[in-house]
């Protein structure tokens, strides 16, 4: 057996002792074991019920040792009798004591006069000296340490004191296991949020806990749950996604139209994928399944296929939408459906009003969603005037951006550093949001969200998979978050979320997808500006 399945036994045989008294867990931990001896070392948990059961533990140990000595150099200092060796030693008794006999003289037993019994009487032994107690007590406190080392080391692993030193990994490891959630505590999240939604059923019958299913704890902060729902998984092929650690939240309708409605602009520049993501969060804020993301108010519209260069080109090729192509997950056809995507709630207030359900929730919702493309680098001069034109100079609200890129430049680093750069220098020099965080704190960052593309499905053109593969995805996920730090913004990566996640056409993700990316961002503003947070168009206070 490995180290580390040694260290991982051991660990797990603790847990067996504890877990056997506890209903429903004796199979998970059987399990476990079971890998540990096949050389494999699990994520180890650390509740925070185990660190109380640690220091319990700890503590009646250390009571017991120190109860051990104390009681011993009391008996020593009051002077207790100590046994001593009794004269004659083992051969208390005449006839016990072995003779030897003469061959020339076999009558001296005769003669020899009789031995005195041993006597029986206890003699007082003197009290040890000082030195001589002392190290005793030294001797008694190491064996004590020893065996106290021995307990803690069998019941954390041996590596425990290497965990110790490392913040990163012993922070990993503290993750707990998803536990069931109490649903009178978050009893919305335990039915389908897409139910009352228009178009639900038939062939659009897609449930929220097909998607996301919830457990404690709640991710408490910002950080904690960027990284809970970029390190998280699956159980299975398109199984209900799990954020790593701490969980994420599936808000009803209102609860979306709250948290926009705390921001006066939510913008996303980027590309087909965050076109895609406000496509998702049309279809939660238009209660509408089956053509929420769409323009379904023009249908019968000609409308221009293309890029935007194309569209402005006498060349575009023109063709008839037909409605039924757009329906439900084909609202994420890149090829007949683009065009008809929503670009910003504008459209949907002047040409279909009746659908947005924020503003019948919450009387006077008026948050400012739109998307503004930009997919390649060079940045056109005119995509560039059009986001400097779309960002409010004097917000009565917070504003917060998601950007997204990749793609288009084949996850060229060095493109899409410089495409960030561009971006995040055109919103600061509008808004000032480095000076705002200046006067505040240093290590707070823009309200601006990175979103790394997801994995590649196999569904992938050929052509694409050495450039764009799911092995270069996650290199360019893991680099972008570095460049996201230095320029202190938010990242959230879709790499895990999408592994395992069925694609529409290899690249894109399907509705349920979209609608977890959506959900995702909707977290994330709801901890980048709480509720009880008030800010105002002079001063922008971030958390």
């Amino acid at each position: 057996m490995s180290y580390e399945s040694s260290r991982t036994l051991n660990i797990f045989l603790v847990q067996a002792a504890y877990s056997a008294h506890t209903p429903g867990k004796r199979s998970v931990w059987r399990h476990e074991a079971a890998v540990a001896l096949k050389g494999v070392t699990p994520q180890i948990p650390q509740s925070s019920s185990r660190v109380w059961h640690i220091l319990l533990l700890s503590g009646v140990l250390s009571s017991l040792v120190a109860l051990d000595c104390v009681a011993r150099f009391t008996r020593d200092a009051k002077g207790i009798l100590w046994p001593v060796p009794r004269e004659g030693g083992m051969y208390r008794f005449k006839d016990m004591r072995p003779t030897r006999r003469s061959s020339l003289d076999s009558s001296s037993e005769a003669n020899l006069p009789p031995l005195p019994l041993p006597s029986t009487t206890p003699r007082y032994f003197p009290r040890p000296t000082i030195p001589r107690r002392l190290a005793r007590l030294c001797v008694k406190l190491f064996w004590s340490l020893i065996f106290a080392i021995g307990l803690l080391a069998f019941y954390f692993g041996f590596p425990w004191v290497f965990w110790s030193q490392n913040d990163g990994l012993d922070a990993q490891l503290r993750c707990d296991f998803p536990l069931p959630v109490n649903p009178k505590a978050r009893p919305h999240e335990f039915a389908n949020a897409f139910a009352g939604y228009k178009h639900f059923g038939g062939d659009c019958k897609i449930s929220s806990l097909e998607i996301h299913r919830p457990y404690d704890p709640i991710c408490p902060n910002k950080d904690s749950m960027l990284t809970a729902m970029s390190s998280g998984g699956r159980i299975g092929r398109d199984a209900p996604y799990i954020p790593r650690g701490c969980d994420m939240q599936w808000y009803t309708t209102e609860e979306v139209c709250e948290i926009l409605g705390r921001f006066s602009q939510v913008v996303l520049v980027g590309d087909s994928m965050l076109r895609h993501v406000i496509g998702a969060l049309n279809i939660i804020v238009r209660e509408n399944l089956g053509y929420g993301g769409v323009t379904d108010w023009n249908f019968d519209s000609r409308e221009r296929q293309g890029t935007k260069a194309s569209m402005e080109s006498d060349s575009a090729m023109l063709t008839y939408v037909n409605r039924e192509q757009c329906f439900c997950n084909d609202q994420f056809d890149v090829t007949e459906c683009s065009v008809q995507g929503i670009y910003k709630t504008e459209d949907v207030i002047t040409f279909d009003p009746l659908s947005l359900a924020c503003p019948r929730l919450l009387p006077g919702w008026s948050t400012d969603l739109r998307m503004e493309q930009m997919v390649r680098y060079p940045i056109e001069s005119d995509e560039l005037e059009r986001l400097e034109m779309a960002i409010d100079t004097n917000p009565r609200l917070p504003q917060a951006f998601i950007l997204g890129h990749g793609l288009w430049n084949n996850l060229e680093i060095d493109k899409s550093t410089a495409w960030l750069n561009t971006v995040v220098k055109v919103i600061d020099s509008k808004l000032k949001l480095r000076l705002r965080l200046k006067k505040l704190r240093q290590d707070k960052n823009m309200p601006i969200l990175l979103i790394t593309p997801n994995a590649a499905g196999d569904k992938k053109p050929d052509e694409y998979l050495i450039t764009q593969g799911n092995k270069a995805l996650a290199r360019f996920e893991h680099t972008m978050i570095q460049e996201a730090a230095r320029q202190r913004i938010d990242h959230l990566g879709t790499w895990n979320m999408s592994i395992q996640a069925n694609m529409y056409d290899g690249v894109h993700m399907d509705m349920r997808g979209n609608l977890l990316k959506a959900m995702m961002v909707m977290n994330w503003l709801n901890l980048l500006n709480p509720a009880e947070v008030k800010a105002t168009s002079t001063q922008l206070t971030w958390h």
